[in-house]
């Protein structure tokens, strides 16, 4: 029995539900149930959801997708059946199952001409935070022209490569010969405020052709 399928009959014994009753529910047949329950059948997420609110408890709250999860039992199976004759390949086994399920994500610099470190993300569908896993990285924070944004020097920002102008997004921007990290805001189809607040707001009126966004930072992790 898999772990969803353990957890949603225990839910459904708890309420005195029968599996007839919550397939009749879910407009399922009672034999799904019963395989889903012993491990059989793998549910997507609009059924959990579904589930879920019949069943009145959540049961989404595990931390890998159910395609993540057989993923991961199928490795386990493996890793057993190796442990006895090759120990020596547990930890490859290891490194590529955890491979698929989670990414070091490189900290740059504004230049992103050097790696400053690593953040271990996870993936969920071959993307992290709903972006491509291979457009994702993180800024360290070099000034603190942005402080009235609450965004600090030394802190890390969460960010994507693109050269989109995302109107009221704080994005980082190469103008001129500089790397900074400005608020857009969009004024035209030709023009555009970018702004900055070291404790007071500074806005600079561009032609949008003179500034070029190297990405969109989506949120901060602040240092303490």
């Amino acid at each position: 029995m898999s772990r969803v399928g353990d957890k949603i009959k225990n839910i459904r014994m708890s309420t005195g539900m029968s599996q007839k009753q919550l397939a009749k529910k879910l407009g399922v047949a009672e034999n799904f149930v019963n395989e889903v329950e012993c491990g059989r059948k793998v549910v997507n997420q609009d059924l959990i959801d579904r589930i879920s609110k019949v069943l009145g408890k959540d049961i989404n709250d595990i931390s890998m997708s159910f395609e993540e999860q057989v993923f991961v039992e199928e490795k386990e199976k493996k890793l057993q059946s190796i442990k006895k004759d090759k120990p020596e390949e547990v930890s490859d086994v290891w490194n590529e199952a955890f491979a698929s399920i989670i990414k070091s994500v490189p900290v740059y610099n504004y230049d992103m001409n050097k790696v400053l470190g690593t953040r271990q993300m996870p993936l969920l569908n071959n993307k992290i935070e709903g972006h491509n896993q291979e457009k994702v990285f993180f800024l360290e924070i070099e000034e603190d022209d942005m402080i009235g944004f609450r965004i600090a020097k030394g802190d890390l920002a969460f960010a994507f490569a693109t050269n989109e102008f995302f109107n009221n997004s704080i994005s980082l921007i190469q103008q001129g010969d500089k790397r900074l990290i400005r608020q857009l805001r969009r004024l035209d189809s030709n023009k555009a405020l970018i702004i900055s607040n070291k404790g007071s707001v500074i806005t600079e009126t561009v032609e949008i052709k003179e500034i070029k966004v190297i990405a969109k930072l989506e949120r901060i992790e602040i240092r303490l």
